[in-house]
C-alpha cells in the first residue's frame, strides 16, 4: 500500500526520480492546466499516483465558483486517473486570486455558507473533495477549531486533507488545541491523507511561520507513524522553499515509513 507520499516541485524536474522513495506524489493543479504533462505521466508509469491539490478554490471567499476551472481540473484528474482532489479551508480572494490564504470565521454561519460552496465544487466535479484546515495568524469567531472543521466537512459531506504542521503552527502561535487535542476532536474515518512539513519562527512578527522549509518536528512526525499504523493514513510530505538535495528529502520520507521507529 503506497504510505509515504512527497509534493513534486519544479526543482525536481531534472532529477530521476526513479531514485525518489516515494510511494505517490501531489501536485497543483493550477501549474498544469494548459501546460506539458509529460513529467506527471513519467511519474505515473513508474507506477505512483499523483494527487491534486489546489490553492485557488477561495472556498472561503464570496466570489462566484470558478466552473470553467472545476472543468479543467476535471480533465486533468481523468487524464492523471485520480480521484483525489483538495484544496483549502480558507478564502485566497475575490476580486483578484492572491494564491494566498485567509482564514474564515469560526462560526455556525460560516459552516453553512462555506459548506454550501464545497457542496457547489462537488456538484460540479461529480465526486467528493477534501478540505484542508489551514494555518492562520489572526481569527475570530465561537467554535473551537477542530469542531469547526469537522462541521463544515459533515455539512459538505466532504474529506478531510490533514495537515499536522498547520495544527502544530497553530498551537505555537495561539496556544488552543495542541496536536493531540486536535486529533481526538477529528473524525479520522473522513481523512483522505495526511500532510506533514516543517516550519520556522519569524522573529519580526514573533510568529511561527508555516513556510515549508525545514524538516518536519519529531512531535509532527510521531504522530504521523501514529495515524499510519492505527488507522493506515498516508502520509505526504511538503517542502515548498529551498527545496533540498534529494538525499534529504530520502532521509525524510524514510522517516515516514510505517513501524519505523525513531
Amino acid at each position: 500500500m503506497a504510505m509515504a507520499g512527497l509534493g513534486y516541485r519544479r526543482e525536481m524536474a531534472d532529477w530521476d526520480m526513479s531514485l525518489v522513495l516515494a510511494d505517490f506524489f501531489e501536485v497543483a493543479p493550477e501549474n498544469w492546466i494548459r501546460r506539458d504533462r509529460s513529467p506527471l505521466h513519467r511519474l505515473r508509469a513508474s507506477g505512483r499516483p499523483v494527487h491534486l491539490h489546489g490553492v485557488s478554490l477561495n472556498l472561503g471567499g464570496d466570489s462566484a465558483i470558478d466552473h470553467s476551472f472545476l472543468r479543467d481540473v476535471r480533465a486533468l484528474m481523468d487524464e492523471l486517473g485520480t480521484i483525489r482532489y483538495s484544496d483549502h479551508l480558507a478564502a485566497s480572494g475575490d476580486a483578484h486570486q492572491l494564491y494566498d490564504l485567509f482564514p474564515i470565521p469560526f462560526t455556525k454561519q460560516e459552516v453553512q455558507r462555506v459548506g454550501d460552496r464545497i457542496r457547489q465544487v462537488q456538484d460540479v466535479l461529480g465526486q467528493q473533495i477534501a478540505i484542508e484546515n489551514s494555518t492562520w495568524y489572526t481569527n475570530i469567531g465561537d467554535i473551537p477549531e477542530p469542531d469547526f472543521l469537522g462541521a463544515v466537512a459533515e455539512w459538505a459531506d466532504c474529506g478531510v486533507l490533514l495537515d499536522l504542521n498547520n495544527i502544530v503552527v497553530n498551537y505555537k502561535n495561539h496556544g488552543q488545541h495542541s496536536l493531540q487535542e486536535f486529533v481526538e476532536r477529528v473524525d479520522l474515518t473522513r481523512v483522505s491523507y495526511i500532510h506533514v512539513a516543517g516550519h520556522e519562527f519569524d522573529a519580526r512578527f514573533e510568529l511561527f511561520i508555516d513556510t515549508h522549509s525545514e524538516t518536519v518536528e519529531e512531535q509532527t512526525m510521531t504522530m504521523a507513524r501514529q495515524l499510519q499504523r492505527t488507522h493506515g493514513l498516508q502520509v505526504l510530505l511538503e517542502w515548498d522553499n529551498d527545496v533540498p538535495s534529494m538525499d534529504t528529502l530520502n532521509q525524510e520520507l524514510t522517516c515516514l515509513t510505517p513501524f519505523m521507529t525513531t
